[in-house]
């Protein structure tokens, strides 16, 4: 039976999207913050244990599934370049060592990162497994100045699908493409949120249910 395999953060609410529709969905993360997380794991380490040709959990996702990943985009976003920068309010009152240290950190995640999603695509290129991720987008993203596959949809406006934010996100579909299916159906609407007042974490990134719905049934199944 074909497979759904949420990966990361927001993947509960589209595994539970998912499965109101009829279809088999699995999430993983490192993180339990709801409760509801199916595999608690860490996915960054068996990303590199596949891309080394070792065991892993992508022996377990065959060709016919399909794997959402909302990859972290911590790094990859716009925002991050004023820290760079030492401009950003909370590096005010630093020295310009604290900062250029702080730099050398920065880059280090950055890069790791970068190295995590190319070889989480370089996997499931090689086993053929179709892949959708999921990222922030702006013309200062990281991924979009200096990846190799640009993005398939752009949602310049996700409140036009029912969610919280109206921030663009980006999607990339890899072994797969987008349907195009029409949904008729209004949507819900939601109190649009201001990402600038949400704290950092989990709450600026939030995916109402109704958006992943409606992204689900317009373009994945």
């Amino acid at each position: 039976m074909k497979t759904f395999h949420c990966f990361f953060e927001q993947s509960g609410t589209f595994k539970n999207e998912f499965k109101k529709l009829g279809y088999r969905a699995i999430d993983y993360d490192i993180k339990n913050e709801f409760e509801q997380t199916d595999r608690q794991m860490d996915l960054f380490v068996d990303i590199e244990e596949a891309y080394e040709n070792r065991e892993s959990i992508f022996d377990e996702i065959s060709s016919e599934d399909t794997i959402i990943a909302f990859f972290p985009c911590i790094r990859f976003e716009n925002q991050i370049e004023m820290h760079f920068r030492g401009t950003s309010y909370s590096l005010k009152k630093w020295t310009d060592e604290q900062k250029l240290e702080y730099d050398l950190k920065l880059h280090r995640e950055l890069s790791e990162l970068y190295e995590l999603i190319t070889k989480l695509a370089i996997v499931c290129i090689r086993r053929k497994i179709p892949l959708i991720i999921e990222n922030p987008y702006s013309t200062t993203h990281y991924l979009v100045k200096y990846w190799a596959i640009p993005y398939t949809i752009l949602d310049k406006d996700r409140t036009k699908r029912g969610d919280y934010f109206k921030k663009p996100t980006q999607y990339w579909f890899i072994n797969c493409k987008p349907k195009q299916n029409m949904i008729l159906e209004a949507y819900e609407m939601k109190e649009t949120k201001n990402i600038e007042y949400e704290k950092p974490g989990v709450e600026r990134s939030l995916i109402a249910p109704g958006y992943a719905n409606r992204f689900i049934r317009e373009f994945i199944v």
